[in-house]
């Protein structure tokens, strides 16, 4: 193990670099750099050898060509006690390198900032990847670092090996270098084919940046971890946590879902999610009766569940939600009186976002399975009153227009196979995941008597309500089993061979009906 002798720096993100160029200089390290980096330093008093004049060739083509040289890589790539390398690096005068210090050109911020074409090319870094792979591949000798955040690790470590950068700090930095060029690579090729408008390109790479290390999986004994991509995005990913304890790997999948379920209405909307699935769902004139309407719908499955709310939260309605025992709160926003609400419940986890995500850009959904990963378009379908067809001989007044459309969208959020039922911009009764349409309209059915019950009403929720299904109901009797249950009107995709049959049973128990030609499978 060599002693570190000379660094090259050449930075973007010029964070701790001062302090860092300071202490290599203090420990007798040769700085070499180039451009901002360069004057950074030199600025700072620093003594720093420029990448042009070590190579005695000056930086071209507006800076595109400056470190691509092989008296650069050569001293990067030699290989320490190989005699032909050490003969060869004589012969033309190469110095070795010991560390690399180099983050790239932004190109993700770039991008995301809404950049042009001509512009986000331009932040393709070329010499910085190039510089980052070859010490990578020589760490046996070479130190690479690519983040602010390891400069630290390196100080320490030559602190105490007088110069040294152990053996296993260079293995551990190295594979952070070649995955930050993979995920570097992965956010050019994604936005390169979004250009030229391949949906599906041949090589399809993924790219993330660890946000944390969470406990555990979905259960204790698997391990897990959040990762961000750098999408301009709103979401759980990019939610600032305000009060509360560590998210879980279920916390954060289930308010994922809570948040995408409330982005999708206009008016003040909230959505109370357990395990994936809402449990209650509603809009209000406010967040407050929102959140009361939501509540309404399946009370003992709130309890412990996520709440989100498309709307900054104010007072009333934080000291309402802190009478019922709930994991996690998200919205846009919460003011003082709902942040000091929130304080009297440590263990609440309160989320806020600067925006609400929008449900016509949510990009790509991936599940894996084996041997590879399934990729598609996330479920971007809506359909508004225009779009429905009227399939029954009676007539929906306007209120069951404007619940069918709720509760088709809700629909969507809900784990197949799903029905809905809703009145008065409400959820009511909510059946999901079932292998059987059947068995989700009766467990929607009973959880909705279950909530007269406990609101001390004579009848189910579900009476005069409309029901939504998230396909076309295959036979008569899911539809019969809504019409037993209260039901007056029915919202469905339609298409079924059976569709006829279908019809004439909501005609002969008085149902309107409404075909959407757009189904919402969610598995």
């Amino acid at each position: 193990m060599t002693p570190i002798r000379r660094a090259l720096l050449s930075v973007s993100d010029k964070s701790g670099l001062i302090k860092f160029g300071k202490f290599l200089h203090t420990e007798g390290v040769e700085l070499v750099s180039t451009g901002g980096t360069a004057k950074a330093l030199e600025n700072e008093g620093l003594p720093v050898k420029e990448v042009s004049e070590l190579v005695d060739f000056p930086e071209i083509l507006d800076g595109r060509v400056k470190t691509l040289h092989p008296t650069i890589h050569g001293g990067i790539l030699g290989i320490r006690g190989n005699s032909e390398h050490e003969a060869a690096m004589a012969k033309y005068a190469i110095g070795h390198i010991d560390l690399v210090v180099v983050n790239l050109y932004p190109f993700e911020k770039t991008v995301t900032s809404g950049a042009d074409f001509d512009t986000s090319i331009e932040n393709i870094d070329i010499g910085g990847p190039a510089l980052i792979r070859a010490a990578a591949k020589n760490h046996a000798s070479v130190t690479v670092v690519v983040d602010p955040m390891d400069y630290k690790a390196v100080m320490e470590d030559m602190k105490e090996n007088s110069n040294v950068v152990r053996d296993e700090i260079r293995r551990r930095l190295a594979a952070r270098a070649y995955a930050r060029t993979a995920a570097y690579d992965a956010a050019i090729s994604k936005w390169f084919a979004e250009q030229v408008g391949e949906e599906f390109p041949h090589w399809k790479t993924l790219g993330g940046v660890l946000k944390q290390k969470l406990r555990y999986g979905e259960n204790p004994h698997q391990t897990a971890a959040l990762y961000v991509t750098g999408e301009a995005r709103a979401g759980v990913a990019s939610a600032v946590q305000v009060q509360g304890r560590e998210l879980s790997y279920n916390n954060i999948n289930d308010t994922d879902a809570a948040y995408e379920l409330v982005a999708e209405f206009e008016s003040p909307a909230c959505a109370i999610i357990k395990h994936a699935n809402p449990c209650g769902v509603a809009l209000g004139a406010n967040c407050l009766e929102a959140y009361t309407k939501a509540l309404v719908c399946d009370p003992v499955s709130a309890f412990g569940g996520i709440i989100a709310l498309n709307r900054p939260i104010d007072g009333p309605t934080a000291e309402k939600i802190t009478a019922l025992f709930t994991e996690v709160v998200i919205a846009p926003g919460a003011n003082d009186e709902a942040r000091e609400a929130f304080t009297k419940k440590k263990n609440l986890r309160l989320l806020v976002t600067d925006e609400l995500p929008v449900p016509s850009n949510a990009g790509r959904s991936i599940r894996n399975v084996a041997g590879g990963f399934l990729l598609q378009e996330f479920d971007n379908g809506h359909v508004e009153k225009k779009d429905l067809k009227l399939v029954s001989k009676i007539q929906p007044t306007t209120q069951q227009l404007d619940d069918m459309c709720f509760a088709f969208i809700v629909c969507k959020h809900v784990k197949s196979n799903a029905i809905v039922y809703a009145k008065g911009g409400a959820t009511v009764g909510i059946g999901a995941g079932q292998m059987s349409r059947v068995d989700s309209a009766r467990i929607a059915h009973s959880k909705a008597k279950e909530a007269a019950r406990l609101s001390g009403a004579k009848t189910a929720l579900t009476v005069g309500s409309v029901v939504a299904s998230d396909a076309f109901f295959p036979f008569p009797d899911g539809l019969l089993v809504a019409a037993e249950a209260g039901a007056v009107a029915v919202i469905q995709p339609g298409g079924s061979i059976r569709d006829d049959e279908v019809i004439n049973s909501a005609n002969e128990n008085s149902l309107a009906m409404v075909f959407t030609g757009m189904r919402h499978f969610r598995h």
